[in-house]
C-alpha cells in the first residue's frame, strides 16, 4: 500500500502535459468546425438492437439474478476475544494511549466482517465456518437494515460450512442448484459484503472445478484427515467480507459458498474459490438436525494417482486415487480393497482426485452402501461397501469456546468501577474511575476503557458504584444508557450504551 499518491501526482502532470500540448497542436492545424465535426460524430451508426441483444439479454439476466437473491444475502458481524498480546505487536505506551489500545493483562475484542445466505424463511443462515468461528457476539445484518442477534448451530472445519440462526419469520430464501452438474465455463455471479461496503455483485465463469488449496482446510482443521478441499474456482471478484456469501448461476441457483481467495496481498488476484453447495447443503442439514456433522467413512488413505502409478498398476489412464493404509475395523478392507488398489469411480462417477473422491463418499451417509470400481493391476474390479460413522469434528452450540468470563462485579454493562482518587491527569476528583472492561462487552464496544472515569449516568452524576448500578438497574434490556466520560485533560464525551437483552 506504498506510495499511492506519487502515482496520482505523475498522472496528473502528464494530463496537464498532454493537455498543453493539444492546445499547440490545434492551434497550428485547421480543425473542422464544431458544426460539421458533431454533424460527422452524430453520422456514425449506432449498433443495432439485434446486433447487441445477445449482450443485453446476459445483462437483463445479471439484474434479474440481482434482483431475485440479494434479499436472502446478509452481512455477519463476529466478535470474539483474543489473549492478551495476539497479534498486536510492541506497541509504544505513547500510541497505546493515543489508541486507546488495553493493558496486556486485558484480552482484546476482534471483529471480523463476512457474508451469509438465508436457508430458511425461520432464519436459518448458512456462512463459513472461519466467519463464525469463536464468536462471542454474531450480528446479522439483513438488506432491509435489520440488525438481529444470531446464536450458532454449529459449524463444521473440516468443510468450513456453518449454520448461525435469527429469530425471524417470513424471510426470503435461496434456491439451491447442483455443483455436480455446474460446468467449467458457465456464468456465475459472487454476492456478499466485500471490505463492508454492503451487498456487491460480482460477475465472472466457473474457471475449474476440483481446486484443492495446499491443505488450507486441513490447517484450520487441526490437521485432520477428514478435511474436505475440492473447491469451485471462479475468475467472479472476490475480497475479505465475501465469505460465507452464495456463488450462483444463471438460473439464480445457489451452486457454492463463497470461501477463499489466491491472493499474496489478501485482496482479490484473479481467482476465488467456493465450497460445492451439493457437499455445503448436506453438511448444513446435518448440523441443524444433529447439531453436528454425521461423516461417513470408508476407512482408507488413498494418494492421487500419478504417472509412475499408471505405469505400475497398468491404468488405462492417469486417473484415480491409491489404496495406501487403512485403519483399525476398515469396512474398504472388510470388503476386500488392498493396498495398491486404485479407486477410478465411486458409485458410478469418475474419480480424479482426492478432493473430489472425498466428496463422493461424503454425499452418503453412515450405513449406506457405496460400489467402488477399481483397477488392481490393469484388473478391472467391484467392490460394495458399507459406510460406517466418522468420529465427528464438528462443533456444535454447546462446544463453542466463548470468551473469557467478565471480570467480577462488571454487571450488565460489562464494567467495574471504584470511587475516582487525585489523579494528576484529572483536574478533579470526583465520579468513578474505571477499572476493567469485559472484551466484546457492551462497555467495551461503546469505547470505555480501563482507566477512564465516568461522571454521570442518563444525566445523573454518580459517586459511587452503588449509584452507577441503581441508575442503570432503571433501564430495561435492550434499552440505551447514556454515560458521561472524562478522558485526561480536562475531555469528555457522551457514550450511548445499549444493554443486552436477557
Amino acid at each position: 500500500m506504498r506510495d499511492l499518491h506519487p502515482p496520482r501526482t505523475r498522472t496528473a502532470a502528464l494530463a496537464a502535459g498532454a493537455f498543453a500540448c493539444g492546445l499547440l497542436l490545434a492551434s497550428g492545424l485547421d480543425w473542422l468546425p464544431a458544426s460539421r465535426a458533431s454533424a460527422l460524430l452524430q453520422a456514425s451508426p449506432l449498433p443495432s438492437s439485434r446486433d447487441v441483444k445477445p449482450v443485453a439479454d446476459l445483462s437483463q439476466a445479471f439484474i434479474s439474478i440481482a434482483e431475485s437473491v440479494t434479499p436472502a444475502v446478509v452481512s455477519i458481524q463476529t466478535e470474539r476475544t483474543a489473549q492478551p498480546g495476539e497479534g498486536r505487536g510492541e506497541i509504544p505506551q505513547n500510541l497505546r494511549d493515543l489508541l486507546r489500545v488495553p493493558d496486556d493483562g486485558q484480552p482484546v475484542a476482534e471483529s471480523i466482517s463476512g457474508s451469509g445466505f438465508i436457508l430458511s424463511a425461520d432464519g436459518y443462515v448458512v456462512t463459513n465456518n472461519h466467519v463464525v468461528a469463536n464468536a462471542t457476539r454474531i450480528t446479522v445484518v439483513l438488506q432491509d437494515n435489520r440488525q438481529l442477534a444470531a446464536h450458532l448451530v454449529g459449524r463444521d472445519p473440516n468443510t468450513d460450512i456453518a449454520v448461525i440462526r435469527v429469530q425471524a419469520e417470513g424471510l426470503p430464501t435461496v434456491r439451491f442448484g447442483s455443483s455436480e452438474d455446474t460446468r467449467i465455463g458457465e456464468w456465475v455471479l459472487a454476492i456478499g459484503n466485500p471490505l463492508d461496503l454492503g451487498t456487491t455483485v460480482t460477475s465472472g465463469i466457473v474457471s475449474a472445478k476440483g481446486r484443492a488449496l495446499n491443505g488450507l482446510l486441513s490447517e484450520n482443521a487441526g490437521s485432520s484427515q477428514w478435511a474436505i478441499e475440492d473447491f469451485i474456482q471462479t475468475d467472479a471478484p472476490i475480497n475479505p467480507g465475501n465469505s460465507g456469501g452464495p456463488l450462483v448461476n444463471l438460473r439464480g441457483e445457489v451452486v457454492g459458498v463463497n470461501t477463499a481467495i489466491a491472493s499474496v496481498t489478501g485482496y482479490y488476484a484473479g481467482y476465488g474459490f467456493a465450497v460445492p453447495i451439493d457437499l455445503g447443503k448436506r453438511v448444513a442439514g446435518d448440523l441443524i438436525r444433529y447439531g453436528k456433522v454425521r461423516r461417513p467413512a470408508l476407512g482408507v488413505q488413498v494418494t492421487e494417482a500419478t504417472p509412475e502409478d499408471a505405469a505400475v498398476f497398468k491404468l488405462p489412464r492417469i486417473l484415480g486415487v491409491v489404496a495406501q493404509d487403512f485403519p483399525a475395523g476398515s469396512p474398504a478392507r472388510r470388503a476386500g480393497l488392498r493396498q495398491g488398489d486404485v479407486i477410478v469411480a465411486v458409485n458410478g462417477r469418475t474419480v480424479e482426485h482426492v478432493g473430489q473422491f472425498q466428496r463422493l463418499v461424503a454425499a452418503n451417509r453412515p450405513g449406506d452402501r457405496v460400489a467402488l470400481d477399481l483397477v488392481r493391476y490393469g484388473q478391472p474390479v467391484r467392490l460394495e461397501v458399507q459406510l460406517t460413522e466418522a468420529p465427528s469434528q464438528s462443533v456444535a452450540a454447546a462446544d463453542e469456546r466463548r470468551g473469557p468470563p467478565a471480570p467480577a462485579g462488571t454487571g450488565r454493562l460489562g464494567v467495574s468501577l471504584a470511587p475516582a482518587t487525585r489523579d494528576r491527569d484529572y483536574a478533579q476528583t470526583r465520579g468513578l474511575v474505571v477499572t476493567g472492561t469485559a472484551a466484546g462487552g457492551p462497555a467495551y464496544r461503546a469505547g470505555l476503557r480501563k482507566g477512564q472515569r465516568i461522571q454521570a449516568v442518563d444525566g445523573v452524576e454518580v459517586a459511587t458504584p452503588e449509584q452507577f448500578r441503581a441508575a442503570v438497574a432503571r433501564r430495561r434490556p435492550g434499552e440505551v444508557v447514556s454515560l458521561r466520560v472524562e478522558y485526561p485533560a480536562n475531555q469528555s464525551a457522551l457514550l450511548n450504551v445499549r444493554l443486552p437483552d436477557e
